[in-house]
């Protein structure tokens, strides 16, 4: 038993480690770039005038480290059950070399966002919304901290593709730990406030089919709209998508940047 008990312990470490060094980077890294360095560069681009409370981002930050213990706990879980041979979808898969790692990760991050467009849309039903969403969408007005600010049952919903995921498709082992990043940077943007995004000349979006942070900001304000994490493809099949989310994009996502000019010795901004 203390054996076991010092490999869950040192497995929970490796799990650990990884996703808060991740969050670190992406979430706490978003709001120093964007809200502090380059805060005065960027603020044609905020999407709303006014910016969340302190004590807001430092519950967000707290319900976020909780998540994490989470994802890690059950990360140990899905490590022990491996161990046990109860993945071998996976084992078999992660045999098949480098190609096949390359296209678990493509294969997964398109798997995903089916499965939070769904898991997402479920949440909001009336019957569930309190019991699973509700701390997420206290956030009204997002900030890089609400990407992980989750009530204790949508943390176990979301770390839930990760489980089951690799038991029903042939997933190398390695290519979970970069959807797992993708969904983190994205996730962060999404919640960022700012938008970012290029637009084309028409005022929409470059890649179109990709989620931005308008996109997302849009089901903060009203959440009847826009459960699409990552690719805009549900949203728009399914009639879901904002009504005004291009308008909206493109008012903001058209303002100029502030560009610091020098005219004589004083340094303005055009």
């Amino acid at each position: 038993m203390e054996a076991f008990l010092a490999d869950a312990g040192r497995l929970w470490l490796i799990e650990i480690t990884p996703t808060l060094t991740r969050y670190a980077i992406f979430s706490v890294g978003v709001w120093m770039t964007l809200w502090v360095l380059f805060a005065g560069l960027i603020r044609a681009r905020k999407i709303r005038e006014t910016s969340p409370p302190p004590r807001q981002l430092a519950t967000e930050f707290l319900f976020s480290l909780r998540s994490m213990l989470l994802f890690a706990t059950f990360g140990v879980a899905v490590d022990l059950a491996a161990k046990a041979g109860l993945y071998p979808l996976a084992d078999m898969a992660s045999r098949w070399g480098t190609p096949w790692l390359f296209a678990s990760i493509l294969i997964g991050i398109v798997a995903h966002d089916a499965y939070v467009y769904w898991v997402h849309r479920l949440m909001h039903r009336p019957r569930w919304f309190r019991r699973t969403h509700r701390r997420h969408h206290l956030s009204n007005n997002p900030s890089p901290f609400t990407a992980y600010s989750f009530d204790v049952n949508e943390a176990l919903l979301m770390v839930g593709f990760a489980v089951l995921f690799p038991l029903v498709f042939p997933m190398h082992w390695g290519a979970m730990a970069w959807v797992m990043m993708h969904q983190i940077v994205r996730n962060t943007l999404l919640h960022s406030g700012y938008e970012l995004t290029p637009a084309r000349g028409d005022g929409r979006p470059w890649f179109d089919w990709v989620t931005t942070t308008t996109h997302h900001d849009l089901h903060h304000a009203q959440a009847g709209y826009n459960f699409a994490p990552w690719f805009t493809w549900w949203d728009r099949w399914l009639g879901t998508e904002h009504p005004e989310y291009h308008a909206r994009y493109a008012e903001t996502a058209q303002r100029r940047l502030a560009v610091p000019v020098r005219v004589g010795e004083e340094l303005l901004e055009s």
